[in-house]
């Protein structure tokens, strides 16, 4: 048992990060707030936050979550101290492993090998699952934007789950409507597939012309949604703010979960350490002040938005385009569906930046076939993960159910956001003198408080949730024990790490 819990250390991971000859180094402090903006930004604002305030119920009126009304606000304030918390122990990490591996290489140098591929398998529910989910809800926007001059049939927009799943009449009704193929309905989301391959492909080319891509789309995320406040907030009526907090706190907790999506992305920016110019200065910077501009900007929307028109009125798959047509601002609407296509874009590029440098350290590692650490000869970037991941995204977005994906995808990433925190205050004890750039204010209050909260997040999420995460780490640890276990880098090469002297003479400190 001890033997899974074997650390790697900070010194053998810099230095496996040098021997492989690395990733190339391009971003700036600029660069990365732009991909933290460019992260988070993007579907859950722009999908989850009408059933955030609005809440959901069954047909029957049964309540499945309360939403926070108006209180929204308080929703987006108690997730941004959360995700601060959370930041502020990336951000030490970060400036100590300058790694590809994100929480996956803080868990192997503080909490050990077996809990380092747990984080890795949460991971991917981060970025490829929810990459999922991000693409359908992309293709649903611009498929709205260019209706009123291409049409493009319905089961070419339209996975087979995500019909099977549906509620709506007609929707459903193409499962009879459908070409066959061996009597198989043909329903696949033809826009969401080719959206994320273009996005593959541009990832594969460099990282630096993919920011470039990436601040473009930011800039304008950042106009349309300037418009959203400057228009919505000359419109807005004083009496849609009453009552406040309809559901009182239990409204308020359970819409941070739902909304919780909206904040997935900004610890993405850590994946790009090692393409980091000065990373033990720029990492930090980079993920606090990208937080902190997100934070600011949810909760001036949300207060424009529950003000704009009645909260119950914004349950809708585009609450913002739709909160302007019900407020009779339909010469506006169109704006808004344009800066969620431009939105939804950016946070597919930067998940799906995200993903295949995970794939990349885990590889290094033994804990996946080598195969999945190459990079390629002229562009320097994990080539091989990144069509993986962008297969594997593509294929899943063609034929599957968003909805499914949201809460999974949410508890997945609460949990690697607790783990990293409880690392941070290990690390502080298990390699005391190690130099620390950057360095957690009162650590151990503002750890613990941060995996508190995040589990306290996780709580306010349903029953099933839990259920198919308990399936989710199941699988996942097979998989470990199968492959990752025989194959262990660490394990195998290197000389296991004494849990109660990490440091015994002779090693590497």
């Amino acid at each position: 048992m001890r033997s899974l819990f074997q650390r790697k250390q900070i010194a053998d991971l810099i230095h496996d990060t040098e021997a492989s000859g690395g990733l190339k180094r391009a971003l700036g402090t600029g660069d990365l707030v732009m991909l933290s903006i460019g992260a988070v930004i993007g579907a859950g604002i722009f999908s989850t936050l009408g059933t955030a305030a609005a809440g959901e119920t069954l047909p029957s009126g049964e309540v499945i979550r309360y939403g926070a009304g108006p209180a929204l606000v308080l929703s987006f304030l108690l997730l941004g101290a959360v995700c601060a918390l959370a930041a502020l122990c990336y951000a030490e990490l970060a400036s100590m492993i300058p790694q590809a591996g994100s929480a996956y290489a803080y868990s192997y140098a503080t909490l050990g090998e077996l809990v380092a591929w747990i984080i890795g398998w949460d991971l991917i529910l981060e970025y490829a699952v929810g990459n999922v989910a991000v693409a359908i809800a992309w293709a649903g926007y611009f498929n709205s934007l260019i209706s009123p001059w291409v049409h493009i049939p319905d089961w070419l927009t339209h996975g087979y789950y995500n019909v099977h799943a549906s509620s709506d009449p007609a929707i459903r009704a193409l499962l009879d409507t459908a070409p066959r193929v061996l009597g198989i309905p043909v329903l696949v989301n033809l826009p969401a597939f080719l959206i994320v391959m273009a996005i593959t492909w541009l990832l594969v080319i460099g990282v630096k012309e993919s920011t470039r891509v990436n601040n473009i789309m930011v800039v304008v995320k950042l106009l349309v949604l300037a418009i959203f406040i400057g228009v919505g907030a000359m419109h807005v009526n004083p009496a849609n703010y009453t009552p406040f907090a309809p559901n009182g706190f239990p409204g308020i907790h359970q819409a941070a979960a739902i909304v919780f999506f909206a904040y997935i992305g900004f610890d993405a920016i850590s994946t790009a350490a090692e393409e980091t110019v000065n990373p033990q200065r720029t990492m930090p910077r980079g993920i606090l002040i990208g937080l902190a501009v997100c934070t600011l900007i949810y909760v001036i929307v949300g207060a424009v938005a529950t003000g704009l028109i009645p909260y119950q009125q914004l349950k809708s798959s585009d609450p913002l385009a739709h909160a302007f047509e019900v407020a009779g601002l339909t010469q506006f609407s169109w704006i808004i569906s344009l800066g969620a296509v431009v939105s939804m874009a950016a946070v597919l590029l930067v998940f799906q930046y995200g993903q295949p440098r995970i794939f990349y350290a885990m590889a290094r590692d033994g804990l996946l076939p080598p195969w999945a650490a190459k990079l390629h000869p002229k562009y320097r970037t994990p080539h091989v993960t990144t069509l993986a991941t962008g297969v594997m995204v593509a294929v899943g977005s063609l034929v599957a159910d968003d909805a499914a994906t949201y809460d999974l995808t949410n508890i997945g990433t609460l949990s690697a956001f607790m783990l990293v925190c409880l690392g941070v205050p290990v690390l502080r004890i298990l390699d005391p003198n190690r130099p620390r750039p950057f360095k957690v204010p009162f650590v151990w209050p503002v750890s613990l408080a941060g995996a508190g909260a995040c589990l306290f997040v996780m709580q306010g999420l349903p029953s099933h949730a839990w259920v198919r995460f308990g399936v989710w780490l199941a699988i996942g640890l097979a998989l470990y024990f199968a492959y990752g276990y025989r194959h262990s880098v660490l394990r195998n090469g290197g000389p296991p790490v004494n849990l109660d002297n990490p440091n015994p003479p002779g090693t590497r400190a």
